[in-house]
């Protein structure tokens, strides 16, 4: 990768520093420190000033928590401790030299995947991509868990070159295990990186059996990086059930702390009728703690009249006491189950598939003004042309990864990526929550298989 920037220094220059300056505005211009971050923020500063990873009391202590994995506390820590608690901005100017470095590993992916051509390209692509910009600027993981999605993908592509020439050394196999333990380590959705990486040799070793090759370096590579990256695992774990005393190897599903009440029955009918981000804004957030408004309900959240008017009851006791009572969850999860039974494809099929797409094909607007309804063209016009803009540039994104995968030749190891986009996309239909920040761990793959556009030679065949 070093030959390729000496040689087109100019490219690599100017497109380096345009990432810089679109980091840096949406710094200066939009930053975001959310209830995450706050919450993030507080376990850092409780480990790093008391030596507790918890959160705080109303009587001023701190109880040991494992509502959230230990990623991103300890990078604010890390900030924390030598710049000033509650160096946000610092953070997130951090953030920003890690997502250039993010527009190298990609570069550097397409270059080994594709050709030196299609790399210059996917560098481009990914500094003035707005979407993995934008987050720079929030005190949230997703920066850092796309620069360790990409650096795990690169690795194993780097390991499966070696195998391709009839060599293997565990180096890079370790530093992608490595890679992917800290995706764990940040958000626990990170785990299904490691399961892609596991399909994928799994493929590898299946055509490799039929076709009469040895599978043993293939065996052998998925071994390292299941161990490298689930060992940080364990010693949390190990933590949890000396702190805590019971059996934690990823943050809980609700990130609930261990006495709080989780409403299931409501989380369960929140499933049977949501499809979009202006729900889980207007609707699911609200629960507990603000009013709900049920007039914002779509009109699928229904089945009959009578199921209306039962709804419309259970948000009215809701919003007398603006908590989500077991009573209440028991009512929500009733009617949850009458509305499965009598629409089990609708529950099981079509819902998750639309919130797939809506994950994907929403404008990612939801850091920036624009407001989360702009298809209804009511916000001030500067911010409809700003969401109908993103909505074009991300569906450009989308298109462009699918041209550059069935375009004529193929991508070496492209396999790889695509596993994980399905096995990422199946999990994120599955949630109570669409929100289209979910679907940017896979932009270094979907940016890899656009570079493919670009591509002049064929590479190798994968192994």
């Amino acid at each position: 990768m070093r030959q390729l920037v000496r040689q087109n220094l100019r490219l690599f220059l100017a497109a380096g520093l345009a990432a810089l300056l679109l980091r840096l505005f949406f710094l200066l211009k939009f930053p975001h420190v959310t209830a995450d971050s706050t919450l993030y923020a507080e376990l850092a500063k409780n480990w790093l000033l008391r030596g507790i990873y918890g959160v705080s009391t109303d009587t001023g202590g701190v109880v040991p928590s494992f509502a959230r994995l230990p990623g991103y506390p300890a990078f604010l820590a890390f900030v924390f401790a030598i710049f000033g608690i509650d160096h946000f901005r610092t953070a997130m100017t951090i953030q920003i030299l890690v997502d250039v470095g993010t527009c190298f590993v990609v570069a550097d992916l397409a270059r080994r995947c594709i050709s030196d051509r299609a790399a210059k390209a996917a560098f481009l692509v990914t500094a003035i991509c707005p979407f993995l910009a934008q987050y720079t600027a929030a005190a949230l993981t997703e920066t850092l868990e796309i620069f360790f999605t990409a650096l795990a993908m690169e690795y194993a592509v780097i390991g499966l070159e070696e195998m391709a020439r009839n060599g293997f050394t565990p180096r890079p196999w370790r530093k992608c295990g490595l890679s992917v333990g800290a995706c764990i380590l940040l958000r626990p959705d990170g785990g299904l990186l490691l399961a892609a990486i596991g399909l994928y040799l799994g493929i590898l070793s299946l055509r490799a059996w039929k076709s009469g090759r040895p599978v043993r370096r293939l065996l052998q590579a998925g071994l390292i990086v299941a161990v490298c990256s689930l060992t940080p695992l364990a010693i949390w774990g190990w933590r949890n059930m000396h702190t805590l005393h019971r059996v934690q190897f990823l943050a809980p599903r609700y990130a609930n702390e261990e006495e709080e009440f989780v409403a299931t029955g409501f989380i369960r009918w929140t499933r049977t009728w949501i499809a979009d981000y202006v729900s889980t804004e207007e609707i699911y957030w609200n629960v507990p703690g603000d009013k709900v408004d049920a007039t914002n309900l779509p009109s699928r959240a229904f089945d009959s009249p009578e199921q209306r008017e039962k709804t419309f009851d259970l948000f009215g006791e809701y919003n007398q006491v603006l908590r989500m009572t077991p009573a209440l969850d028991a009512q929500f999860a009733q009617l949850a189950g009458e509305r499965i039974r009598v629409h089990p494809m609708r529950y099981y099929v079509w819902l998750p598939l639309v919130k797939i797409a809506d994950m994907w094909l929403r404008p990612r607007t939801e850091l920036l003004p624009p407001d989360s309804r702009w298809y209804e063209f009511t916000d001030d016009p500067q911010w409809i042309v700003l969401a109908v803009g993103f909505g074009i540039l991300n569906l450009l994104y989308v298109l462009a990864a699918a041209a550059g995968l069935i375009r004529g030749r193929p991508i070496a190891w492209v396999g790889l990526g695509i596993s994980y986009i399905v096995l990422r996309s199946l999990f994120l239909g599955t949630m109570e929550n669409p929100e289209a920040r979910y679907t940017l761990e896979c932009y270094p793959a979907v940016i890899l298989m656009a570079s493919g556009m670009w591509r002049k030679s064929r590479k190798a065949e994968a192994y």
